[in-house]
């Protein structure tokens, strides 16, 4: 008789494209969330917590560049098997489709406008690799039903002080603002242009029907314009110019094919993307003269200009906020003003290379999204914040200790006076200090302090029986131990101790007296 198959043990490790979370990055995230959220609040946003899981069709187009149902999220289908399958419903990729859901479903009953904040993980089912994770954690702020740019500049602002309220210093970053009717604008004035001229690929206008055939073509070029465009802070001018025209040779030798524009529109894109002067006012200037032709695009520099004016009037200057036409990463999405918080500071990449940090934060102004719910079109604005980036920069800086500080550890010398050492710790936790007591075997003393030791623990409790019958305990001090026994001498040793004899009712006190002087 064939012996039965055992069950094969589960793998003990992480899916792929996940990782666990522990101690102190957790700890530095739920910190650094609640210091956002205090700025969110602060300016009059609500907490909103909505399903992790939405529907599919709620959720509509997944992610960029992504149009085949279902793909880069994680969807299942309920009841697949039976006749008549339900819903298909996926975990939710980003904070903003959910609220776009919400408000539709809840308009009734909010205040127009609505401003609410989000924070929690989001999940993508894209390819991982370093730094890019299949979960991850957002940060939401989004104002529904304001068609004012007031709306923008606020959220810029708020942007602002989120980066100061977390510890990144004011010359570190920069706020980036642009605007996607201005790109419009240029891509408008191409129309009338080629309504007039040669089309790039030699159809003469005597070949085409109507504008409208023109403009379903030029739209169909927008998305390669922009990551074209998106592409300049690598290429540079000579780069793009290629690329949006004939082709270019990358730096393997292989050949890139163009967009095939003609050369007075590739120049009307580098005068855009070059566009930034000293100060607002001079970009602002320098993209009325890129746009002169075209309303739309005069609308967009219009509200570029109020929303400098207003940021100015509250005291977030071009030292904080610059109006950028060079940011074209998300533009493709927004319907109008887009920034993005960019830190300034160096690092060094995996090959010990200087680089930019990059951006952190990125949003806009979003018109189209909840009108799929509701048939109307509803102005929203939102921001969103990339928590793990933020942590990673702090990181960088020096700013985040590697380890959280654990608990004062109180030790257990005699297991019969359990009782005595959970008074102890009561006490220390009522004083408001993280404290526990030493749970595991406590035969080894020194097993207790490597324990204290792997917790970060600063300070240990030590009360045997000669102690408890002197009325007294021994305070040691964890922190100033290690640092003796890592610099100090003999003598310098035995002229500074880490352990204190204190009487017991002053036990608090002195474990508080410890902690304050390390910070």
């Amino acid at each position: 008789m064939a012996k039965p198959k055992k069950t094969p043990r589960p793998r003990a490790e992480t899916p792929k494209g996940f990782r666990d979370y522990f101690g102190a990055e957790v700890t530095h995230r739920a910190g650094m969330l609640r210091k956002i959220a205090a700025v969110y609040e602060r300016y009059g946003f609500d907490a909103l917590e909505s399903s992790g899981v939405e529907t599919v069709e709620a959720l509509g187009k997944f992610l960029p560049d992504v149009d085949r149902p279902n793909e880069g999220v994680f969807a299942w289908q309920e009841d697949a098997d039976l006749d008549k399958p339900g819903d298909w419903l996926a975990l939710r990729y980003d904070l903003t489709a959910p609220l776009a859901r919400v408000y539709a479903q809840h308009r009734n009953d909010l205040p127009n406008p609505y401003r609410r904040y989000a924070m929690g993980p989001v999940w993508r089912n894209e390819k991982p690799g370093p730094g890019r994770f299949r979960q991850f954690y957002q940060c939401d702020a989004d104002t529904v039903g304001a068609p004012s740019v007031a709306a923008d500049a606020e959220i810029c602002a708020m942007l602002a002080d989120c980066l100061e309220e977390v510890g990144i210093e004011r010359n570190d970053y920069v706020v980036r603002v642009n605007n996607r009717k201005v790109l419009n604008g240029i891509i408008e004035s191409m129309f009338e242009n080629q309504l007039n001229n040669a089309f790039p690929d030699g159809i003469s206008k005597q070949g085409l029907q109507s504008g409208d055939v023109l403009r379903e073509r030029m739209n169909a070029l927008t998305d390669d314009v922009l990551r074209t465009l998106d592409k300049h802070d690598k290429v540079g001018d000579i780069g793009v110019a290629e690329l949006l025209g004939n082709g270019r040779k990358d730096q393997s030798g292989a050949f890139i094919e163009g967009l095939g524009l003609p050369s007075y529109i590739i120049e009307g894109f580098l005068a855009f993307l070059n566009a930034k002067g000293a100060t607002n006012k001079k970009t602002i200037m320098q993209l009325h003269r890129v746009v002169e032709n075209s309303q739309v695009g005069r609308e967009g520099v219009d509200e570029l200009e109020t929303i400098a004016d207003l940021l100015a009037a509250g005291g977030y200057g071009p030292d904080r906020i610059v109006i950028d036409p060079s940011v074209v990463r998300g533009l493709g999405y927004y319907t109008g003003p887009v920034f993005e918080a960019e830190l300034t500071f160096e690092i060094k990449d995996e090959k010990g290379r200087p680089r930019n940090f990059g951006s952190v934060a990125g949003g806009g102004r979003y018109d189209d999204l909840v009108k799929r719910f509701t048939g109307q079109a509803v102005p929203a604005t939102g921001v969103s914040i990339g928590v793990d980036r933020l942590l990673a920069a702090l990181h960088a800086k020096g700013r985040l200790e590697d380890t959280a500080r654990g608990p004062v550890v109180v030790t257990v010398m005699d297991r019969d006076r359990m009782a005595d050492y959970q008074a102890m710790v009561a006490e220390l936790r009522q004083a408001g200090i993280r404290a526990e007591v030493y749970l595991g075997n406590p035969k080894n003393f020194g097993n207790q302090l490597k324990y204290a030791d792997k917790r970060s623990s600063p300070v240990a409790v030590i009360e045997g029986g000669d102690e408890q019958a002197r009325g007294v305990v021994q305070i040691k001090d964890l922190i100033l131990g290690a640092q003796i026994a890592e610099n100090a001498t003999l003598e310098e040793w035995k002229d500074r101790p880490s352990q204190y004899e204190v009487p017991r009712d002053q036990l608090v006190a002195k474990v508080r007296e410890i902690l304050d002087l390390h910070g």
